[in-house]
């Protein structure tokens, strides 16, 4: 008896933690999203990490 009671108040709690976590999560994004939009940033990286193979190449082959 005395397990059950404490295996359902401790999921219980860990359901409430995630509950927040996510909470705390979608406060952070959105607040992201309004600077971003206020700053006229479209979001995201800003240059995929090509490698640097390719900016050797690209440099080497420019005129």
């Amino acid at each position: 008896m005395y397990d059950d009671a404490l295996y359902r108040s401790t999921s219980a709690e860990l359901i409430r933690r995630a509950d927040a976590e996510r909470e705390v999560r979608l406060v952070r994004l959105t607040r992201r999203a309004e600077r971003r939009a206020g700053r006229g940033d479209p979001g995201g990286r800003v240059s995929r990490g090509r490698g640097r193979l390719a900016d050797f190449v690209r440099a080497a082959l420019r005129p």
